[in-house]
């Protein structure tokens, strides 16, 4: 792999040049899959995980190595938000989450897009928390929305704004995750293309740029509240010079998370002064990242006495709200949103559900005509595959109107073989 020289010259300094070496060998390898369960949908279903195919991720109870990577795109599982395909270092905000939120939570992902860290902590969060999960790129926050939806708890709100916008919410969240804008180090295996854009004149960009974002959003974070500040980089500058910044400039107690020996996590490269915690490929199984947690001390706290969701509607801009999007009527019917398919609190009975094989969950997929049996009732139809809900149809006298949503089809017309899907 031909690394950037002055990254290859930044990490000898700091790994020392035997480590450096393995750190070379680990990013020439292939690249490993990994998914994660969505206990709220894939427990209820499905059987076990065949033990040859899935290798747990030591630090995610949902999380799994694949031996292979398949066609997700072909898995009608994958669509109707069974598992979430995502990098295993990143799933170590898990740790973080059950070792300090034990109650009800207001929390949020700042930088959510394109889900895998948001659909991850709605699933560890306590009954009556919220999540609030922002993207500031308009067509990422669409797809974002997409991946929420399809994870189908119904307390989540997602929105499309810059930090700056969280002005008024002064003392609002009990949790901020921010997983900042970075010069995407850890991500040099995986993409390719992010050595072409790496320099030390962008470190030092994204550096500051993660600053005012930390900067923007702190006075959002409630007395006593939490901070997860993570990158995919390794370099110090990024990391541990703006948690020592933090510490400083605002008053940040940096947390120590506990962390079994075995899982070979990296610590603190600048100075020891303070936890933080590093994945690096050569030792773990993964790409690069790091994390670090961040306690404020004091501040002023929001008036709760209001709806949250209310407070969130009058200063932001909210593309996707909490609970189940409601029907819409045309004409004489009320024809029902994807939204409450793919929804937790979807209430059982509500339609009738006709289950399909895979040849045609996929032609649903590709937002296809369909043909169902004679028997099913005519009118609103829940398809599902596998027993899982993929959306909804309109059953007529001799076909089904596909209502899958048209920006979320699959596109492709290749159908891989059996082999090719992930087995689950």
């Amino acid at each position: 792999m031909d690394l950037p020289a002055g990254f290859a010259e930044l990490m000898h300094a700091l790994l020392g040049k035997e480590e450096y070496g393995r750190l070379v060998a680990a990013l020439a390898e292939e690249v490993p899959a990994s998914i994660r369960l969505n206990p709220f949908k894939y427990d209820k279903v499905c059987p076990p995980l065949a033990k040859d195919q899935f290798k747990p991720v030591p630090w995610c109870g949902n999380g799994y190595y694949l031996n292979r990577r398949p066609a997700f795109t072909f898995d009608p599982l994958f669509h109707a938000g069974c598992y979430y395909v995502q990098e295993a270092s990143s799933m170590f905000l898990e740790q973080v989450m059950r070792q300090f939120v034990t109650d009800p939570v207001c929390v949020l992902d700042l930088c959510a897009a394109p889900g895998g860290k948001a659909t991850h902590v709605r699933s560890l969060l306590p009954g009556g928390s919220l999540l609030v999960a922002n993207e500031v790129i308009r067509s990422r926050s669409q797809v974002l929305a997409e991946y929420m939806i399809k994870w189908g708890h119904p307390d989540v709100v997602v929105t499309q704004n810059d930090p700056a916008d969280f002005r008024e919410l002064e003392g609002f969240f009990d949790v901020i995750v921010a997983d900042v804008p970075c010069s995407g180090e850890g991500m040099f295996r995986k993409d390719p293309d992010a050595m072409g854009e790496w320099s030390l004149e962008q470190v030092e960009v994204c550096r500051q740029r993660q600053w005012r974002i930390i900067a923007d959003i702190w006075p959002c974070l409630g007395p006593g509240g939490l901070l997860v500040y993570s990158t995919c980089t390794y370099n110090i500058k990024e990391n541990e010079e703006n948690v020592s910044r933090m510490v400083k400039e605002l008053g940040a107690e940096v947390l120590r998370v506990d962390v079994p020996v075995e899982w070979n996590v990296t610590g603190n490269l600048f100075n020891d002064a303070f936890p933080v915690y590093r994945f690096l490929p050569h030792k773990t199984k993964g790409e690069g990242f790091f994390l670090a947690v961040l306690r404020k001390e004091s501040g002023k706290p929001f008036d709760r006495s209001g709806s949250r969701e209310a407070a969130l509607r009058k200063w932001l801009r909210v593309i996707k709200p909490s609970g189940i999007e409601p029907g819409v009527r045309k004409g004489g019917d009320i024809l029902p949103s994807h939204a409450q398919a793919m929804s937790l609190a979807l209430q059982p009975g509500l339609y009738p559900v006709c289950e399909l094989t895979y040849e045609h969950a996929i032609a649903y997929l590709r937002r296809e005509a369909i043909v169902l049996d004679a028997s099913v009732a005519r009118g609103y139809v829940l398809v599902t595959y596998r027993s899982v809900p993929l959306g909804f149809v309109k059953n007529v006298c001799n076909r089904a109107n596909n209502l899958y949503p048209h920006d979320w089809r699959i596109r492709s017309r290749f159908l891989p073989d059996e082999i090719s899907v992930l087995n689950i």
